[in-house]
């Protein structure tokens, strides 16, 4: 059975846990082609014994198999935490739709699904994960953990979230992402999914919130979520539609043929001024397409996490 199958057989993102398990593991089957071939799951419950420490843990049914000594791994010992940031305003929530499918996601459900598979790997590592969700308000936030009990609690957010539709919700971004730096206290790897699409602020105040959160030596990951078809190209028919700003509810009625490439050259400045922001920075610029798979995502999470160890 495939994602679409699962997706549709679970009633939604009922089942993000089992969608997200499948998304790694396609991942991870076609890294014997990547820099990451030596990646397993195998040994993520273990780490490798070191001379002098206690051999009260080493698994010696692992030692039998593989002739190396490696203690078993427990819930309370951790090499990273990270914290995930998901912008949950109004424009997050398009294109509006009613049935999801791995080839049918807006951008909060594909931030979801994304934020969820980088949560898989995160346990299979015995790492700790955080989650912060805002709109106009601070919808949610949980601090970094590694329990079983806390990744299911992530999951139902997340899950919730992306059923749960925001009307005229519009986005302080920087407001949240000091909120959010204030609470981390340890260092930490931090990934935000956002379009970027805010109103009401300026970008100083944004790229300074974003400056806020390397602090304590935090690594920041923004992942640029988007609809490239749609938002970048400007791909519609000529025909006369009505354009509704899904945070303000103003709207504006024309040809799309009209204003398409004022439309495609303003953005591609704007997306490039994000790639030069982000590079002056420091905070590693993502572009997420919501209309391709997640290799990418999870492969910077691969390379963003041998940095950071």
């Amino acid at each position: 059975m495939n994602l679409r199958d699962e997706l549709h057989k679970a009633g939604g993102f009922k089942n993000l846990e089992l969608l997200a398990k499948q998304v790694v593991e396609g991942f991870i089957s076609g890294m014997h082609k990547s820099p990451f071939h030596g990646f397993s799951a195998e040994f993520a419950e273990h780490k490798i014994y070191n001379q002098g420490e206690s051999t009260r843990h080493i698994d010696w049914k692992l030692f039998a198999k593989t002739d190396k000594l490696y203690t078993k791994r427990y819930d309370d010992e951790t090499n990273l935490r990270c914290h995930i940031i998901i912008d949950n305003s109004s424009s997050m929530h398009y294109p509006q739709m009613q049935n999801f499918s791995i080839n049918n996601l807006n951008k909060i459900a594909f931030s979801a699904l994304a934020a969820a598979s980088l949560m898989h790997m995160l346990k299979k590592q015995r790492d700790a994960v955080g989650l912060s969700i805002y709109s106009d308000a601070y919808d949610f936030y949980a601090p970094e953990k590694g329990s079983e009990r806390h990744h299911q609690m992530l999951l139902h957010q997340l899950s919730e979230t992306v059923v749960t539709k925001q009307l005229n919700k519009k986005t302080e971004t920087y407001n949240y992402l000091h909120l959010i730096a204030e609470k981390i206290h340890r260092r930490s790897l931090i990934f935000l999914f956002t379009d970027m699409l805010q109103t009401g602020e300026d970008e100083t105040k944004l790229f300074e919130a974003l400056r806020h959160l390397k602090h304590n030596k935090h690594e920041v990951v923004l992942f640029h979520v988007f609809d490239k078809k749609k938002e970048l190209s400007f791909d519609f028919d000529n025909k006369p539609k009505r354009f509704v700003d899904v945070e303000t509810g103003e709207h504006i009625n024309l040809y799309s043929e009209s204003i398409k490439d004022n439309y495609e050259a303003a953005i591609s400045s704007y997306f490039q001024e994000l790639r030069l922001k982000c590079g002056q920075y420091r905070i590693k610029y993502v572009e997420s397409d919501i209309n391709l798979n997640f290799d990418n995502i999870l492969t910077t999470y691969m390379i963003e996490r041998q940095r950071f160890l």
